[in-house]
């Protein structure tokens, strides 16, 4: 299975914030969308950075209530490791799980063309086994 495989199924649709977007206002986007975590992008296409809820809670630790008001390139991960629609879901997994990330931004072309959570990718796994499972059982009961 590849990533344009969990693409297809769930959509393509990217929550972004442009880099000047208060962490509050972030807050709203996480929840307003029910996600954990946005690309950071001035034009909605170039990847400047991405920002979870992890991110804001770390950092709201550390600098309390005042963090809310500060841009999210200050809190931000500013290297963002990408994939292709055509990595596989495997390798995808055991590099989110390896590098401990939550949230892995599709890239075609230089461009933001999706992005899959370690639940899409957990899922489609879950889905895999399922259908090979399905196809072993008809086929015992197939057998003489």
């Amino acid at each position: 299975m590849r990533i344009r495989d969990i693409l297809r199924r769930k959509g393509d649709l990217v929550a972004t914030v442009p880099p000047a977007t208060t962490v509050r206002d972030l807050l709203s986007v996480l929840a307003e969308h029910n996600i954990g975590a946005a690309v950071v992008s001035a034009d909605g296409a170039a990847i400047n950075g991405i920002v979870s809820e992890r991110d804001v809670v770390r950092h709201l630790h550390a600098r309390g209530a005042g963090l809310l008001g500060v841009p999210v390139t200050e809190i931000m991960t500013a290297h963002v490791r990408t994939c292709s629609p055509d990595d596989r879901v495997e390798d995808v997994r055991q590099s989110m799980t390896e590098h401990r990330f939550r949230h892995l931004p599709v890239v075609v072309d230089g461009r933001l063309a999706g992005i899959v959570s370690i639940g899409d990718v957990v899922k489609s796994s879950i889905d895999a086994l399922e259908s090979e499972r399905e196809h072993l059982v008809g086929y015992i009961q197939q057998s003489p």
